[in-house]
């Protein structure tokens, strides 16, 4: 289970859990995934819920990429995001909105603004 001891664990965010069937063929189980609800106030907190759903049903998608790019920063604030994403989620979050987009250069820009200013405002806000 991540993260180590659960979702109640020293320093992991306990007051939502939400249980994550994995689509991916390579993993057989469920994956629990726990954010504090008081950051989903919070700018881009609706990115991050759906980058880690994504991430946990072994879906590579704008938000899975965009929480597997910014999964040390999200780690360091108590965010439990899975061991997933594989290499490089930068160039392949690009490469997906150059398939997409007229502009990707400004979407990928917008995106990582929004997953900034969510991790910004999660260091300052207030636990518990």
């Amino acid at each position: 289970m991540w993260p180590p001891g659960g979702c109640h664990a020293e320093g992991a965010h306990t007051r939502a859990r939400v249980r994550v069937e994995s689509n991916d063929p390579h993993t057989s189980h469920a994956y629990y995934w726990c954010m504090d609800p008081a950051l989903g106030n919070l700018p881009g907190h609706e990115l991050v819920s759906a980058g880690l759903d994504d991430l946990a049903a072994g879906r590579e998608t704008e938000a899975s990429l965009l929480v597997a790019m910014a999964a040390p920063r999200l780690r360091a604030i108590g965010i439990a995001v899975p061991p997933a994403g594989g290499d490089d989620p930068s160039h392949r979050l690009y490469e997906l909105l150059a398939l997409a987009a007229e502009s990707p250069h400004s979407r990928y820009n917008a995106l990582v603004g929004r997953i900034v200013s969510f991790a910004r405002a999660a260091e300052h806000a207030p636990s518990g």
